[in-house]
């Protein structure tokens, strides 16, 4: 660990109340931000940059004591806590969005602390694509940027996410994002297109089918876990960047077989995500259980040659 590079992560602290088939979650922890610090933090340490309200507990974060995540570029401000309201279905891989609360983080505008700037590895969470490229002027010469985009951003303000896309070496979307970015239903079509635009690399999230990455003249396809209980598949796609940089960070390496392993990892993070409303399956993660699923991720997919 005290080897691995530092990660930068700005995104959004939240709280979530989620609805789900098996049970339901009222205002707990949640935010771009804060899945992603917690599951790249047992891979790298984390920088965070985020805002909260002054109703924020202040002792919210505190399973993060004693683990490699530096807050201090989270900020309070008068007002309330960014809030959203879900309900998922018996299809996991879609929400329905009941109630969207931005509150202080409708006026979020990321400042970066003066040790924050060198980061070498910075993650862009899912937000406006003003914001993000605010976040790329204030950086200084980073060795990996990777993002995050949505619907929202892809439908209403299209040239200023390509003009950050234009300045990111990693985009990190979901199968319908990518067909919409790009305007292509073939998914290596829009994959193509996409790149075009900027990204060496694209990881297309499929949720619980695993994740498709396209680098070089390449594809690599990685499977979804398989698991008997599934509770709450909120944050999942920002657990699996954690895990993605996470990885890359304490490899200290971006070549093809690393990038492989590191969406592996991902999908270790994402599959422990999804065991447990809020956070609560990945605080509670044990020495040996991440290397035990990567082990069986493995196994998953591997075969012997036709001969």
């Amino acid at each position: 660990m005290t080897s691995a590079a530092p990660i930068l992560a700005v995104g959004s602290v939240a709280f979530d109340s989620v609805e789900t088939p098996f049970g339901k979650a009222h205002e707990v922890l949640g935010g771009s931000a804060v899945y992603f610090s917690t599951s790249a933090s047992y891979f790298a340490p984390v920088r965070v940059v985020g805002v909260v309200g002054d109703d924020f507990p202040p002792d919210a974060l505190a399973f993060l004591d004693g683990r490699p995540v530096d807050l201090s570029g989270l900020v309070r401000k008068p007002g309330r806590t960014f809030r959203w309201v879900g309900r998922y279905g018996f299809d996991l891989n879609e929400a329905t969005t009941l109630d969207t609360q931005l509150n202080v983080f409708a006026d979020f505008k990321p400042e970066l602390p003066e040790a924050f700037r060198d980061t070498p590895y910075v993650f862009l969470g899912n937000i406006d694509p003003d914001l993000q490229a605010d976040v790329l002027d204030q950086v200084r010469s980073p060795r990996l940027v990777a993002a995050d985009t949505m619907n929202f951003w892809i439908s209403g303000k299209l040239d200023a996410l390509r003009r950050v896309l234009a300045r990111v070496d990693l985009l990190l979307i979901n199968e319908a994002e990518a067909r919409q970015l790009a305007g292509e239903a073939n998914l290596v079509k829009a994959a193509r297109a996409i790149r075009a635009m900027g990204p060496k690399i694209l990881i297309v999230k499929r949720g619980e089918y695993g994740a498709l990455m396209f680098h070089g003249e390449g594809v690599f396809a990685a499977p979804g876990y398989l698991l008997e209980a599934v509770f709450d598949p909120t944050g999942a796609g920002d657990t699996f960047a954690g895990g993605v940089l996470g990885f890359l960070a304490r490899e200290g390496r971006l070549d093809e077989p690393t990038l492989r392993r590191a969406i592996v990892a991902g999908g270790v993070m994402a599959s422990f995500n999804v065991e447990a409303f809020s956070l609560d399956r990945l605080k509670a993660l044990a020495p040996g259980d991440i290397s035990a699923r990567y082990e069986a991720f493995r196994r998953l997919c591997s075969f012997e040659a036709l001969g």
